[in-house]
C-alpha cells in the first residue's frame, strides 16, 4: 500500500493505494484561509498537521488492515507558501500564502537586486512566490526574520512533522526564486538577495527519491510498520502531472481548481518569464514543465454563486445550462481577477470587472459570463505558452471545475483544443504522491507504468460555432485589462 498526503489550500486529501494502483480509500478534511488585510492570505499551520490527523485517524478506522500494509508516503502541496520555524522548530507566524500578493514591492526590489533573477529561476518575480515574501517579513517584521531558523513549504512542514527532516523537492522549490531551476540547486546569489543563506533552507531531493522516514511513535499511532519510506513528492500541479501520467514532452493538463493551471510537461529546459510563464522543475529526474496559471478560477464559480445568492455551485451551473444559450451573446464580459492575476499580466493589484451590466442582466448570465472569463484567462494562458514554442495536441482536464461538462465544453471550444476527463481526475494531485511514495520505496520500479494516465471517461471536442461566437467576445475580453491597468495600480489608494 502507499499513501498520498495533498495539502490543498481549501482542504487535505488523504489517498490509499494498493500495488496495482487501485485507489482503496480516501478521506479530506477542510482547511479555512484568512484575509487579515487586503491583498493578504494566510493559514495556520498546525491546522495543516491536525487535519492530516484527522483524516489519518479516519483511515485506520475504516482502512486499518490497509494502512497497516503501507511501504511508502508521498507529499503533495499547495506552493509558494512561507512557512517559518525557530531553532526549536516553532512556527513564528501564519504561513503566508500562494495567492497572497502583498509583496509587489518587493518582488521589484528582487528584479534590481539580482538583474539575472529571470535567467537563473525562469521565472519573473510574482508576489506568490516564497521569496518576496521573505523580504516582505525582512522589512516590516525583522523581529519575527531574525528569529527565522528554516523556511518550510506547505507540504514540506508536514514532512518535519511526519519524518523529523528539513527537505524539499526540486518542483515545488522551484517555485521559491531561490532555485536556480535548469541546475535543480538553490542559488547562492537568489538566497543572498532575501538575506537568507543555504543554511535556512531544507535539502534537495527528487520527488521520486526517498526524503526520510516515518517517525516510529507516529506509525505505532497509525498502525503502521516502522519501516515506511517518505518521498521527496512535489508540488500540487507537478503531483497532479503524476497522477495523470503527463510526464513527456508536449504532454499537458488544465486544472480548474481554486487556481487554473495549463500545464505541459517538458524534456528540457524551456523558460519564457517575459509573459508570465512559469518554468518549473518537473518531479522527476531530468525533466522540466511550464505553466501558465490563474490565480482564480473554480473559486470565481464558488464567488458568484454566494454574491447570487444561488443554492450552490452545480446548481448555478444547471440554471446556466437550461437557459437561453442566445442570452449569453450579450452576456456581460468578466475579468477574473479577484486575487490579482499572474499570466500574462503578472500584476497583484488587478481586479475581478463585470463590463456591460444592464436591466436584463440575469444570474444565469452573470453565471455564465464567470466560466467564460474564467476561460478566456486561460486561453491567455495558453497563447503564452504557445509564444514559448509549446505544442499541444489535446490536454487532459481536472480538477472541481471539470466536472461539469458544460464548462469542459465550452473552455474546449474557446482553447479549440480537445479536452480528456479521467476517472479520478479530482484526485490527481493525491494520486500523484501516493505514485511518488510508490516508486521511493521500489527503486526498480517501472516509472512509465507507475505514471500512466488513469482510465479516460470522455473526449470533449470543440464546437465550431461556439468558438466563433466566443472569439468575438475574446476579442472585447483582451480589451479591457489595458484599458484598466492604471485604474488598477491606483485602486489600493482610493
Amino acid at each position: 500500500m502507499y499513501l498520498g498526503i495533498d495539502l490543498g489550500t481549501s482542504e487535505v486529501k488523504i489517498l490509499l493505494l494498493d500495488q496495482a494502483q487501485q485507489i482503496i480509500a480516501t478521506a479530506s478534511e477542510p482547511l479555512i484561509a484568512s484575509r487579515p488585510q487586503p491583498l493578504w492570505s494566510e493559514q495556520a499551520p498546525q491546522d495543516w498537521w491536525s487535519a492530516v490527523e484527522r483524516g489519518m485517524a479516519r483511515l485506520k478506522q475504516t482502512h486499518g488492515a490497509a494502512l497497516a500494509a503501507t511501504k511508502g508516503i508521498g507529499l503533495s502541496g499547495q506552493m509558494h507558501g512561507a512557512t517559518l520555524l525557530d531553532k526549536q522548530d516553532r512556527v513564528l507566524r501564519p504561513a503566508i500564502l500562494w495567492n497572497d500578493v502583498r509583496s509587489g514591492a518587493q518582488c521589484d526590489a528582487l528584479e534590481r537586486a539580482v538583474p539575472t533573477l529571470r535567467q537563473i529561476t525562469g521565472n519573473l518575480a510574482m508576489p506568490g512566490f516564497t521569496a518576496p515574501k521573505l523580504l516582505w517579513v525582512a522589512q516590516h517584521e525583522p523581529d519575527i526574520f531574525s528569529q527565522t531558523k528554516k523556511v518550510l513549504l506547505p507540504k514540506d512542514f508536514l514532512r518535519l512533522k511526519l519524518s523529523g527532516e528539513y527537505v524539499s523537492d526540486m518542483s515545488d522549490a522551484a517555485g521559491t526564486l531561490w532555485l536556480d531551476v535548469a541546475n535543480r540547486d538553490w542559488s547562492d546569489a537568489m538566497l543572498s538577495a532575501t538575506g537568507l543563506s543555504r543554511k535556512h533552507m531544507p535539502r534537495l531531493v527528487e520527488g521520486c527519491a526517498p526524503s526520510g522516514m516515518l517517525l516510529r511513535d507516529l506509525a505505532c499511532a497509525w498502525g503502521m510498520a516502522e519501516n515506511v519510506v517518505i518521498a521527496g513528492g512535489a508540488g500540487d500541479n507537478a503531483a497532479s502531472a503524476i497522477g495523470m501520467g503527463t510526464i513527456a514532452d508536449g504532454q499537458a493538463f488544465i486544472s480548474l481548481g481554486t487556481s487554473g493551471v495549463f500545464f505541459v510537461a517538458n524534456d528540457r529546459y524551456r523558460p519564457n518569464p517575459a509573459q508570465g510563464v512559469h518554468t518549473f522543475c518537473h518531479a522527476l529526474p531530468e525533466k522540466w514543465h511550464q505553466m501558465a496559471v490563474i490565480l482564480s478560477a473554480a473559486s470565481c464559480l464558488r464567488w458568484v454563486t454566494q454574491v447570487t445568492n444561488s443554492i450552490d455551485e452545480a446548481t448555478l451551473l444547471q440554471e446556466i445550462e437550461s437557459a437561453d444559450q442566445r442570452e449569453f451573446e450579450h452576456a456581460p464580459i468578466f475579468l477574473p481577477y479577484l486575487s490579482g492575476e499572474r499570466t500574462p499580466h503578472n500584476d497583484p493589484n488587478a481586479k475581478g470587472v463585470w463590463f456591460g451590466l444592464s436591466h436584463t442582466t440575469t444570474r444565469a448570465a452573470l453565471g455564465y459570463s464567470v466560466i467564460e472569463g474564467v476561460s478566456f484567462a486561460l486561453l491567455d494562458g495558453y497563447r503564452a505558452l504557445q509564444h514559448a514554442g509549446t505544442s499541444v495536441d489535446i490536454a487532459s482536464l481536472v480538477g472541481g471545475g471539470s466536472k461539469s461538462r458544460y464548462w469542459s465544453a465550452l473552455l474546449a471550444s474557446v482553447l479549440g483544443l480537445p479536452l480528456s476527463r479521467h476517472s479520478g481526475g479530482d484526485l490527481g494531485a493525491a494520486l500523484g504522491a501516493a505514485r511518488l511514495g510508490l516508486l521511493a520505496s521500489d527503486p526498480d520500479a517501472d516509472v512509465s507504468a507507475i505514471c500512466a494516465p488513469p482510465p479516460t471517461m470522455d473526449v470533449i471536442e470543440p464546437n465550431a460555432n461556439l468558438s466563433d461566437a466566443t472569439q468575438r467576445r475574446f476579442e472585447k475580453f483582451q480589451k479591457l485589462y489595458p484599458a484598466l491597468r492604471s485604474a488598477f495600480s491606483q485602486s489600493h489608494t482610493l
